[in-house]
């Protein structure tokens, strides 16, 4: 009788999750996590606030105006950054300017990320006519300077917080479209579309279901530069004093503000000034960190 020896096979390695692979990529670059800690500290900031700030961002006192940081001659313990010219604590306008920067970045991406995803997916799967439309629509927005356009806007709605949003939205839509279009047209391509047609998938399902789910890496890392980008444009126009009103603690306003006390009082400028840098860099950073996770061409 013969017998077969059998030799034990060795059992297969479990698969890593798709997060554990993106987090190893992701924590490989230390400027990604330095971002990423900056963005969650600004985050509690803003989300507590109120908590936080030592004194409310519009409350005035006349007896401290222009009062240097503590650490300088003539400062106090009781305005660690400072005052400005009218009293207001510099540090409690900080941290709810925090608030209001995130909200203008959030809210101008989330606009910018649905209306151009909308539009790019629709150009890229209908193609023709349609395509080259939105296409050279969003050509000749990007031929345009993004400031001046967004001020044009501005000066044609009225200035304000709500009409500065709605112009940077507007100003940055067509990255979005874009990179929506060129994702959709390399997607429909693939054998997986191609069965899901065959099997009888419509239009809407094709586009929603099966393309723009894998679609969605490059519109993440996008939307995370768009954020720092958005913070930056409505900083400026805040400054030009077309962007959110005094006295609105925003910190492009509060650039506008100081812009006559820069040679009296150094703080009430170099503050704001620090946040909106680095806030900005945070979120690039990140950005940068989210690409070379997410984009496979650029995984060693």
């Amino acid at each position: 009788m013969n017998t077969t020896n059998t030799l034990p096979t060795a059992a297969a390695p479990a698969p890593v999750h798709p997060f554990f692979d993106f987090w190893r990529s992701f924590k490989a670059n230390k400027g990604a996590l330095a971002g990423l800690v900056i963005v969650t500290l600004v985050l509690l900031m803003a989300a507590f606030a109120d908590v936080i700030a030592p004194y409310a961002p519009d409350l005035t006192d006349n007896t401290v105006f222009l009062v240097p940081p503590a650490w300088q001659a003539g400062g106090s313990s009781a305005h660690l950054l400072g005052t400005d010219a009218i009293g207001r604590d510099i540090l409690s306008r900080l941290i709810h300017g925090a608030r209001l920067s995130l909200l203008i970045g959030i809210a101008v991406v989330a606009l910018s990320v649905i209306l151009g995803t909308v539009l790019g997916l629709l150009a890229g799967y209908f193609r023709g006519v349609f395509e080259i439309t939105i296409m050279r629509l969003m050509d000749i927005i990007l031929t345009l300077p993004s400031l001046l356009l967004a001020i044009v806007i501005v000066a044609i709605l009225g200035p304000g917080m709500m009409n500065a949003m709605l112009a940077v939205a507007i100003v940055v839509l067509p990255h979005y479209v874009r990179i929506t279009r060129a994702a959709v047209i390399s997607e429909t391509s693939r054998d997986y579309v191609t069965a899901a047609r065959m099997g009888g998938a419509g239009h809407i399902r094709l586009m929603f279901s099966e393309v723009l789910p894998n679609c969605t890496a490059p519109l993440i890392v996008q939307a995370s530069l768009g954020i720092s980008t958005a913070i930056l444009d409505a900083a400026a126009l805040g400054f030009l004093g077309l962007g959110a009103q005094p006295p609105s603690p925003e910190w492009g306003t509060m650039l506008a503000d100081a812009r006559e006390f820069v040679l009296r009082a150094w703080w009430v400028v170099t503050f704001p000034g620090l946040a909106i840098l680095i806030t900005v860099l945070a979120f690039n950073l990140l950005g940068d960190g989210l690409r070379d996770a997410l984009d496979p061409k650029l995984k060693r």
